[in-house]
């Protein structure tokens, strides 16, 4: 299964997780649309959509650079037509981008609380809406976000209420869209990492080692096995990115560890330690 010829809209994708899943999907030959704020190189943040627009290129997809702030309806909507008018469709929604803050209610300024709402929840529904129309028009159509298995597990909401809030409203999105759209050939689904991910976020995370993560590809990794599904197969699933690529076959994840020496965090949300590599 393949990614080739397919146009993929990603948010977020000028640095992390977006990054490895748009290069990912360039390696198949793949339309990627980088939908993100970064437009000009930041000294504290690698990546710009230029910047990964030329690696998608090298890697053999074909690239569409779009500065796009998903708060914002017009830009989104301004950038789901470019996308549909340079590639001729859109046969893959991606909602990587996203917004935190781990503190407690009196150490969160209600600015931040706005940002993480607006982003999180009400950008996936807001490129969802977007995308929709395009989406239900391909051969094989998915939406996919990054958020994590519902949960009212008050441990994950004390710490940081309105981090958890967000966060959960995407996977609450992503199960109201799952069930509205059920029965017209469109994948809705959210997949979340076992571990933490060794990205730019980790340092909103007090005390995490970066030895003890993963890299972004294994999320990229699972999102591709995720992609090249037939959409008619799975709705409405709460995916982890191990469990995923295990159905696909692999069942060594060493490659994918910063130090495979080190024990992995689990990532926000979930229990337990990983699972054995």
């Amino acid at each position: 299964m393949s990614l080739t010829g397919k146009t993929l809209f990603i948010t977020g994708a000028s640095r992390g997780i977006g990054r490895a899943i748009a290069l990912r999907a360039a390696r198949d030959g793949a339309n990627v649309a980088i939908a993100s704020k970064s437009s000009v190189p930041n000294p504290k943040l690698a990546g710009t959509i230029h910047s990964v627009a030329a690696e998608v290129e090298e890697a053999g997809g074909q690239a569409l650079a779009l500065r796009c702030d998903i708060r914002d309806e017009d830009e989104v909507r301004a950038a789901v037509a470019a996308t549909a008018d340079a590639f001729g469709g859109i046969d893959i929604l991606v909602n990587n981008a996203s917004a935190i803050w781990l503190r407690g209610t009196l150490d969160t300024p209600m600015k931040r609380f706005d940002l993480m709402q607006q982003v999180n929840a009400r950008g996936s529904f807001l490129c969802a809406q977007a995308c929709l129309p395009w989406l239900l028009q391909a051969p094989n159509p998915h939406i996919l976000t990054l958020a994590p298995p519902l949960s009212l597990d008050p441990k994950w909401w004390a710490p940081h209420t309105g981090y958890t809030l967000a966060k959960m409203g995407m996977s609450l999105v992503t199960l109201g869209l799952a069930g509205e759209f059920a029965g017209q050939n469109i994948a809705i689904n959210a997949l979340w990492p076992r571990t933490i991910i060794a990205t730019d976020a980790i340092n909103m995370i007090p005390g995490v080692d970066p030895a003890r993560c993963r890299r972004p590809e294994i999320v990229a990794d699972a999102v591709h096995a995720v992609l090249t599904r037939p959409a008619r197969e799975r709705t409405g699933a709460f995916l982890i990115d191990e469990d995923v690529l295990r159905e696909a076959g692999v069942d060594d994840f060493s490659q994918y560890a910063i130090d495979p020496t080190q024990p992995l965090l689990p990532d926000l949300f979930l229990d337990g330690p990983s699972n054995e590599e």
